[in-house]
């Protein structure tokens, strides 16, 4: 059985490496950082050239199955396995964390989009924590607020007019992320509901110093079944696996 596992997080990296041995997994990460971290066995690295490009992969390679474990805002490959899989008749599962919860306790506010969490920041504070990845920042662009921008990566222009770059790559504590809100008098926390514990400890923190949270809500998922957890993707695949 040959099984295309898209994404790099970290539940792919774990489904990769819990795989039976005779299934052929093929990791695919889109590139986008410099030095990812890599899965066990066979990895390729890029797009596919959109929904055709996939689909002729998928045929060329002679793949049984898709599982999709990217990241939950990475709507544009979500969309596209999910039409591959219905153009060559291979079986797709989307592997999906929850997303978090809101403590008790905790003030936070949804914003729908990028665009409209950068309109709200300007109403809720004067210097805020944006950990929203380098991705999608030029939506931050004319954000009159202070921003402390946290980046596994440097990002490009556009950029706000005020801020500061911050190279870093979690998982973080929350006795860190306390002390990095304190430190830049943050009044505002601005993040997508990634869900997962490699960067929660900023939720806590924030919760703890009475920070507001401002929350991107997820993009809606493809119409392809789904799991939350590695031993669900397992036992889906075990039904074609044998």
């Amino acid at each position: 059985m040959r099984l295309l596992l898209l994404g790099g997080t970290g539940e792919a990296r774990e489904l990769a490496a819990a795989v039976p041995e005779r299934v052929r997994v093929i990791s695919s990460l889109a590139g986008r950082v410099s030095e990812p971290r890599l899965p066990v066995g066979e990895v390729r690295i890029g797009g596919f050239g959109g929904v055709d490009g996939l689909v002729d992969y998928v045929r060329t390679e002679g793949i049984d199955a898709i599982v999709d474990a990217t990241h939950p805002f990475a709507r544009t490959i979500s969309e596209h396995a999910a039409l591959a899989g219905a153009r060559t008749g291979v079986p797709v599962l989307l592997l999906r964390r929850p997303g978090w919860r809101q403590p008790d306790g905790a003030d936070w506010h949804w914003a729908r989009n990028a665009e409209q969490a950068a309109r709200r920041i300007d109403e809720l504070a004067e210097r805020a924590f944006l950990t929203t990845g380098r991705g999608g920042l030029a939506a931050f662009a004319e954000v009159r607020a202070w921003l402390l921008i946290r980046c596994v990566e440097a990002p490009e222009p556009p950029l706000p007019a005020a801020h500061r770059i911050l190279l870093d790559r979690g998982p973080y504590t929350v006795d860190s992320e306390r002390e990095l809100l304190r430190r830049f008098g943050i009044q505002l926390l601005v993040t997508k509901d990634s869900g997962g514990s490699h960067t929660s400890a900023k939720l806590e923190a924030a919760r703890e110093l009475e920070v507001p949270v401002l929350v991107l809500a997820r993009p809606a998922p493809p119409d392809v079944p789904s799991v939350s957890t590695v031993p669900e993707a397992l036992a889906w695949l075990s039904s074609f696996a044998g």
